[in-house]
């Protein structure tokens, strides 16, 4: 059996989503299940029975909090994720090469290869659903844990993550991130400190702090280009531009793929990072926005999910 857990409502047409989903299955041989997800039923727990009532392989068809959601619940099982992209961003799929289009990344998921990838272990809090909502009322439990694929962050890229409403993002797609980011710039840079592993932790004033186990922005962009799904590291980056200049310059580098290090872009690798801010800021893990907090705390996990593959 084949389950498709389906964000519906990213969908412009679900009845010819779901019948395209039913032909490729047919074609192969599998038997599909399809299980919506919705307020009542989040990705995680429908992944989950998929999963008991004995999937083999499993559809995230949505964005990347659909992605993680499934992510989650099928580490450790030996169960494939295949992945529909159908969000704004969709980082883990473009860093797996996964087709834009849908009927294509259908088919990959289907005939790809299997690959084992890293996902990240993100300590103090709870709620995430990925079905795309807000989760800033719901998110935020301290004591829990939380697994992503691609990116976590605190300071400005969350701010900015939450300025691009979903209105925005259905108007102008990943264009949505660069307008709401415009209108993000003037917030005031904050005192971090990151510990990575056992090293003397660094102290910087800066606008945000990323941790990511995929490098890329939206729209394809990479801002961490030694970033890799599978080498049982987790990437981190330190943005602290001062002026304009500044942020013509971390452009540049980002255009570039550059690697090169400067105090406005610091990139670094480690198994385990905490990240401590001096005040509450805002937060988000693959591109949901959590309750604001002072923390980040996250740790590898290698090798525990096995995803499909485009050949």
């Amino acid at each position: 059996m084949v389950a498709f857990v389906v964000n519906r409502t990213l969908l412009r047409d679900p009845r010819r989503f779901l019948r395209s989903c039913r032909l490729a299955a047919d074609d192969r041989g599998w038997k599909p299940w399809f299980v919506p997800t919705s307020e009542a039923e989040d990705g995680l727990a429908l992944t989950r029975r998929a999963v008991a009532a004995g999937a083999s392989l499993v559809f995230a068809a949505g964005g990347d909090g659909t992605v993680r959601a499934c992510a989650e619940a099928l580490a450790g099982t030996g169960v494939p994720l295949a992945i529909v992209p159908l969000g704004t961003a969709n980082l883990t799929a473009r860093a797996l090469g996964v087709p834009a289009r849908a009927d294509r990344a259908v088919g990959a998921g289907f005939d790809g290869r299997d690959r084992r990838i890293d996902l990240a272990l993100l300590d103090g809090l709870d709620g995430l659903d990925g079905t795309g909502a807000d989760m800033t009322s719901r998110s935020g439990t301290e004591g829990s844990a939380t697994m992503f694929a691609a990116m976590a962050g605190i300071g400005l890229d969350a701010a900015v993550v939450e300025a691009a409403g979903e209105q925005l993002k259905r108007r102008l797609g990943w264009v949505a991130y660069g307008v709401a980011g415009v209108t993000r710039l003037s917030l005031p840079p904050r005192d971090f400190t990151v510990r990575l592993d056992d090293a003397e932790p660094l102290r910087r004033r800066a606008r945000c702090v990323v941790v990511a186990n995929a490098g890329l922005l939206p729209g394809g962009f990479t801002l961490l280009p030694e970033a890799r799904l599978d080498d049982g590291l987790l990437d981190v980056g330190i943005l602290a531009p001062s002026g304009t200049w500044g942020w013509v310059r971390v452009a540049g580098r980002v255009l570039a793929r550059g690697r090169s290090q400067d105090r406005s872009l610091e990139r670094f690798q480690a198994r385990r990072i905490r990240v401590s801010a001096d005040v509450e800021l805002p937060r988000q893990v693959d591109g949901e926005i959590v309750a604001p907090g002072q923390t980040l705390s996250v740790s590898v996990c290698p090798g525990v999910l096995v995803v499909r593959q485009p050949e």
